[in-house]
């Protein structure tokens, strides 16, 4: 599979959304008839499409939001939610930021210290309002988060950093010992993230319920740019997809894999689940909602670092409701509104009845998928031109 670069050196060919295409079948279904339904430690969720736990996307009241309509929003309990009690109040002064002032905004607000009380107290915010708490921080403070998050009421709890391994080395400081606190924390932990075959495995080991794919391909994310690793999401995920597999034949445990970052178009979701996908992690999109707290700004998760920021703060703007962007109506023309029926009519003229099956179909390598005939949109701007 890998082609000569250099002397002595190789190189393999990985593939991104833009660069494949999925192939019709030999029967068709209703798309309301199909199945979206995925499940993390039998827990069952109707709408397989996450919000990413990003401080312009997710607060309580997005949260809670996206439980009453069938899905899950990941609250970052290192951000602005936990650090200040009036968060919008510093959202509002992050939206008003010029584009040349708003990292160095961002790293000055992020150095207000966490107040553990504001950890429980935004879990149970949530489940006040009967939504589903999916919390979510780095590896440091997950054993002190965990316990204060479950004590609240937490259903899922996420430890989440750039890259995540079982053999992190340090003599700085105590590292997380991944097996251990999967094993002592009292309700499901989902892990993350990482992109090859040998530490999906190595992860699935450590007793986790779900696991996130990818480095560096979000909207806001600078990590590719910052410090030259990931891996295109079509390829990270099938390589992932393949050590779930091998996982489940060898012990008979499906760990769900999640596909995060990368996706803005309703054909992006449909392309995750195809190269194995069981379910997908989206900021953008989200951030683009009313309900959002980001005002129709987006930054990555880690534009706050006060030495290497590895994200920057994008202007998306608002258009339209968290309900339009699920489940339409669609009211642009870009694909990044109802992608729910966007991945029903895709499994639909697939022959896919539910998301497993969706990891079979046909891929192609099709790196004019996207500009074929298209040079009107191209020349206008619109739809697949934008």
């Amino acid at each position: 599979m890998a082609e000569w670069i250099g002397i002595g050196r190789r190189a393999r060919r990985c593939y991104g959304f833009d660069e494949i295409a999925l192939v019709p079948g030999n029967k068709t279904l209703n798309p309301n008839e199909v199945d979206t339904t995925f499940s993390i430690a039998g827990k069952k969720f109707k709408v397989p499409i996450l919000a990413a736990a990003m401080d312009g996307v997710v607060d309580v009241n997005f949260a809670v939001e996206m439980s009453a309509l069938g899905g899950i929003a990941v609250l970052n309990l290192d951000g602005v939610q936990t650090r200040y009690e009036e968060p919008d109040q510093v959202l509002e002064k992050i939206s008003k930021a010029t584009p040349q002032k708003a990292t160095e905004l961002i790293q000055s607000i992020y150095l207000q210290p966490i107040k553990e009380k504001l950890v429980s107290k935004r879990v149970a915010e949530i489940k006040k309002k009967k939504g589903t708490a999916v919390v979510s921080c780095i590896p440091a403070h997950a054993e002190k988060f965990s316990k204060l998050a479950i004590s609240a009421g937490a259903d899922i709890f996420v430890v989440q950093s750039t890259v995540t391994t079982t053999k992190h080395i340090t003599k700085e400081y105590k590292s997380l010992d991944l097996y251990k606190f999967c094993k002592n924390t009292r309700i499901p932990v989902a892990l993350g993230n990482c992109v090859t075959y040998e530490t999906t495995l190595e992860l699935m080991e450590t007793g986790a319920a779900a696991l996130l794919i990818g480095i560096g391909p979000g909207t806001a994310c600078t990590t590719r740019g910052v410090l030259g690793i990931g891996v295109p999401q079509v390829t990270a995920t099938a390589d992932a997809a393949a050590a779930r597999d091998f996982y489940r034949k060898r012990t008979g445990k499906y760990i769900p894999i999640i596909t995060d970052g990368g996706m803005s178009r309703g054909g992006d979701i449909c392309k995750a689940f195809a190269s194995g996908a069981d379910a997908v992690m989206i900021g953008s999109s989200f951030a683009r909602a009313k309900e959002a707290p980001g005002r129709g700004f987006h930054w990555g998760m880690a534009t706050s670092h006060v030495n290497l920021p590895r994200g920057t703060r994008i202007f998306i703007g608002t258009t339209g409701s968290l309900k339009e962007i699920l489940f339409g109506p669609a009211r642009v023309d870009d694909g990044s509104q109802n992608l729910t029926g966007a991945l029903k009519t895709s499994m639909a003229s697939l022959g896919a009845s539910n998301i497993k099956e969706m990891h079979d179909v046909e891929m192609i390598i099709a790196p004019s998928i996207q500009t074929e005939g298209k040079i009107f949109q191209v020349d206008q701007r619109v739809g697949m031109g934008k």
